[in-house]
Order: C-alpha cells, then sequence, then structure tokens
C-alpha cells in the first residue's frame, strides 16, 4: 500500500510551464481519478507519479520516501494503458503471469496464481486463448490482471476504459469498482470522462490548465462546484449557466426572474442551476419564460431546451412531456439548488 505525497512539483518543457507548482496528497488505499479536458495536465501527473516524466521541481513521495530520483521499476507500481500492451504470441495465461516470469517465480506457484487471478476477472474459461481471440473488455481484464497478480503499492490507470464501447465501459467500471473493493491498493486512474470520475472516485482532482481547481469527493464535486469551470463541466448536460444581475434579491434577464435564498454584495453574477432542478410549470408559476428551441426523449425523461438571447438553457422533464418547437413553456427552479457565481472572477458565491 502507498501513501503519496505531491509537494510543490511543476513541470516545464522548455518555457512552457505545463504544472504551476502542484500540491496533492491521496490517502493509501484511496481511488483518486484525475478528471479534466484534453491537455490539462492529467497524464503529465501521473507519468511524474509512475516515473516516466522527469519531475522539474518539488518533491514526489511514496510510501514516505521521496522517490524523485528512483527508476519506475523500483517503485513499485503497476499500469493500465489505454492500449492494452498484450504479447499477440502469448496466451491469457502467459501475458497475466509474465512479471513474475520475470521475477523468478517456480513455475507451479505462477500458474497457481495466474489462475486466481484470471477467476477475480472472469477469464479462467480463456486461459489458453490469445489476444486476436478476444473482444476489447477481455483485453482490457487480461492488462488489469497482469498489473494485478504483481500486488503494487500502486496502481496507475491512465484511460484504460477509453478504446471500449458504451455498454463494455459500464460493466468494466463496475469490475474496477468491485476489484478495488477486494484489493484495497491505492489507485490514481486519469480520465476526461466525468460519468467514470463520478462512479470510480473516492476523491476527484478536477485539473484546468495544470491546475487543480478543486478537490473533493463525487458528492460535493457535482453539488458544490468552487467555479463555473468545474459546473460547467461535471454533469450530463452540464449546469445551466445564465448571466444577470441581482436586484433586490431577484437575479433578473431577460424572460428571467428568479429569488435568490442567500445574500450576497456581488450584482454581476452567472445563475447556475441543474436540469433537474429546473420544473417545467405554467407560465403564471415561472421563473423563467420562453420559447421551446429543442425536445429530446431520453426514455426516462425529456430533456426540454429553451434560449434565452445566446444561451441554451436545459431542463430535464417528465419522459411524456409534448409540446410544438416554438411553444412557449415555463420553467421554475428549485431555490436550494440554485448556485451563484462571481461574473469576473468565476468563483462560487453560495455560503
Amino acid at each position: 500500500m502507498a501513501h503519496i505525497e505531491l509537494i510543490n512539483i511543476t513541470k516545464r518543457y522548455g518555457d512552457f510551464l505545463a504544472i504551476p507548482q502542484q500540491n496533492l496528497s491521496i490517502a493509501d488505499g484511496e481511488f483518486l481519478v484525475l478528471l479534466g479536458p484534453s491537455g490539462c495536465g492529467k497524464t503529465t501527473t501521473m507519468r511524474m507519479i509512475a516515473g516516466l516524466e522527469e519531475i522539474t521541481s518539488g518533491e514526489l513521495r511514496i510510501g514516505g520516501e521521496c522517490v524523485n530520483d528512483k527508476p519506475p521499476k523500483d517503485r513499485d507500481i503497476a499500469m493500465v494503458f489505454q492500449n492494452y500492451g498484450l504479447y499477440p504470441h502469448m496466451t491469457v495465461a502467459e501475458n497475466i503471469g509474465y512479471p513474475l516470469k520475470l521475477r523468478g517465480v517456480e513455475k507451479n506457484e505462477r500458474a497457481r496464481q495466474v489462475e486466481e487471478v484470471c477467476r477475480k476477472v472472469e477469464l479462467d474459461k480463456h486461459m489458453h486463448r490469445r489476444p486476436a481471440e478476444l473482444s476489447g473488455g477481455q483485453r482490457q481484464r487480461v492488462a488489469l490482471a497482469r498489473a494485478i497478480i504483481r500486488r503494487p503499492k500502486l496502481f496507475l490507470m491512465d484511460e484504460p476504459l477509453s478504446n471500449l464501447d458504451a455498454k463494455l465501459r459500464v460493466t468494466m467500471r463496475a469490475e474496477l469498482k468491485h476489484l478495488h473493493h477486494e484489493l484495497g491498493v491505492t489507485t490514481v486512474y486519469v480520465t476526461h470522462d466525468q460519468m467514470e470520475a463520478m462512479t470510480l472516485a473516492d476523491r476527484i482532482a478536477v485539473l484546468n490548465h495544470g491546475e487543480i481547481v478543486q478537490l473533493d469527493t463525487p458528492e460535493k464535486i457535482y453539488s458544490e462546484p468552487a467555479d463555473m469551470f468545474v459546473a460547467d463541466f461535471i454533469g450530463s448536460p452540464s449546469m445551466n449557466l445564465i448571466p444577470g444581475r441581482i436586484i433586490n434579491g431577484l437575479f433578473e434577464c431577460d424572460g428571467v426572474r428568479v429569488p435568490i435564498p442567500f445574500q450576497t454584495s456581488v450584482s454581476e453574477v452567472v445563475l447556475g442551476i441543474r436540469p433537474e432542478d429546473l420544473t417545467i410549470v405554467s407560465e403564471a408559476d415561472a421563473h423563467i419564460r420562453a420559447p421551446l428551441y429543442a425536445l429530446e426523449l431520453t426514455g426516462e425523461s425529456t430533456l426540454a431546451t429553451v434560449r434565452i438571447g445566446p444561451t441554451m438553457v436545459c431542463a430535464r422533464g417528465p419522459s411524456d412531456f409534448r409540446t410544438e418547437i416554438d411553444a412557449p413553456i415555463g420553467l421554475k427552479a428549485r431555490g436550494d439548488r440554485i448556485h451563484l457565481f462571481d461574473a469576473q472572477t468565476r468563483k462560487r458565491l453560495n455560503p
């Protein structure tokens, strides 16, 4: 097991500052997800932990030991990548057992451990197949099993599910969650997929331009975003963000009048409200009045989108809601789920 500390870590590529003084503490046995868009520094951070990228300045500790100058092979880590990295000429069993072979583990003991790990990831019926005979999900399970069998201090996973189709990703998320519960190994997981982050993580570190803009549990990240970047990045559909002003305790802009349940001294603000916290109501009871721009049936609900100037506002309504495009509709915001952001700093204003 391993407690990981990043202390004032920076990474430069020539004159470009990729990671500006990052500080992060990952608890022993924690499943931490590094989440953000492409180019935000999440993979660079993970590669520095692995020893695949040199640290420009700062200190990296694994299990209390400074490992800045330690090569990857001596850090006791196992990595799982987006591409599976399997040996095509080897069987499933040979691929999984290869790390043990390199360590000189005796053949019978190696076979016993391979069989045990194959049962964990439900590959015991495919042990004699080669990678070309497997589905994408099965190949990813082989890559996971090869990492698990090493029993490392630390798992590092770089977008391991991104090559899988939507159904397989759901299945593999459940398998990863269960495996982490069983093994309890500290895991750092990199993804740009906020659904993976929300379902897998004990905590999420949201990165933007190399900086951690919020570090918290999935529940807190979703319900109390630190700024407009996090609010917009997390959620599907993402949070509605409507620019306007506070006048006498009301948020106002064209077609929108929403009572604000707390006081703020900032007048130029952006109102945040998630689609599920908007109810479709009669125009007389509405906080937002606008013509319907689009209607999308998702199965369990209907997404009703209206347009307020240049801003699109989406509400999640009942699955049987129907009306014509351009017909006027009303939306009512749930008062205890309203978010306010400073229009200048983009930071959250809620008490």
